[in-house]
């Protein structure tokens, strides 16, 4: 049984790890396919370092790679070792990625693709990918490093949305390449107004960005209520409360048709542990009834936090 338990956690850790992977490609692939190549800013680190690039010819690993290693230092310290291990690991991948994608893939490719279909398509479709690689990092307790690395810092604290506060940040990012030089392809001075549309493409960017942040996030954290009729209740309950280390509740049942008295389990734990828990509910008793229902929303202490204000929350404030 352990044995089992051990494997299904070292698979859960394997599972992560890959999340967070494809995460970086994502993230690599939106900006070497469709925002590096339009000469295109952004937001976060690689916004930052994509900015110092166009104007210093300063590689955008080298600038990236960092800028993060000071922004991981300080978020390991506050979030925790586990948050650090895996962001330390995307953005070693990240910085990898974004050295390595430019040189494999063909820029006939990356012209045909992204180029020729206009800067305004680029910047919608990066904006989508490489959100949808920092919502999937995000959702796994990772990190592509960054603006996102302070959005769950200011999350941990002050109940937000993450997208919402990596767009704040990013919009003064953006805005602040009006104060750097930017070069064409032949070497000439980008004239002012180009860089005004820049910053408006940008601006694009990270909102559409932040958006697919929030709607990956909103769907990874949708959450299941699981009703368990088994007659090893003790042994079930006491596996999911604490080799799982969720939440159960015994609730009094009684059947009506055999008017026999029993215990139901009830839980509720998010969508992605699922599978998880209908392993523990197989290995104990595989003939356990299940019923399992989805759920709008789920509030309190492992789950979501209440963001309505009260009275208090106001009072607070001026104390």
């Amino acid at each position: 049984m352990t044995g089992k338990l051990l494997k299904a956690s070292f698979g859960s850790l394997l599972k992560e790890y890959a999340v967070v992977t494809l995460g970086v490609i994502s993230y690599a692939l939106g900006w070497t396919i469709f925002l590096l190549p339009n000469n295109l800013v952004g937001g976060g680190v690689s916004g930052f370092a994509s900015i110092l690039f166009y104007a210093t010819g300063i590689p955008m690993g080298v600038t990236y790679f960092i800028l993060n290693v000071l922004l991981l230092i300080i978020g390991t310290k506050i979030l925790g070792t586990g948050f650090g291990g895996k962001t330390i690991y995307a953005i070693f991948m990240t910085s990898i990625m974004l050295s390595l994608m430019p040189k494999l893939i063909p820029m006939e490719f990356i012209h045909e693709f992204a180029v020729s279909n206009g800067k305004l398509l680029c910047t919608i479709l990066g904006g989508v990918i490489a959100g949808f690689g920092i919502g999937l990092s995000m959702s796994v307790g990772g990190s592509t490093g960054g603006t996102d690395i302070i959005a769950l810092l200011w999350c941990k604290y002050y109940p937000a949305s993450p997208g919402r506060v990596i767009l704040i940040i990013d919009v003064g990012i953006i805005l602040s390449s009006l104060l750097f030089p930017s070069y064409t392809d032949a070497g000439e001075v980008l004239p002012f107004t180009e860089k005004l549309a820049v910053v408006v493409y940008g601006l694009i960017q990270v909102t559409v960005s932040g958006y697919a942040v929030d709607l990956y996030l909103s769907g990874s954290k949708q959450s299941v209520q699981v009703f368990i009729f088994t007659k090893k209740v003790a042994e079930m309950a006491d596996a999911i409360a604490f080799d799982m280390n969720r939440g159960v509740t015994v609730l009094p049942a009684k059947g009506w048709y055999s008017k026999e008295e029993r215990e139901v389990l009830m839980v509720v734990t998010r969508k992605d542990d699922l599978n998880l828990l209908l392993r523990y509910v197989k290995t104990i008793d595989s003939d356990a009834f299940l019923s399992v229902s989805n759920v709008m929303g789920v509030y309190g202490q492992g789950f979501d936090t209440i963001k309505v204000k009260t009275k208090k929350d106001k009072k607070k404030k001026f104390v």
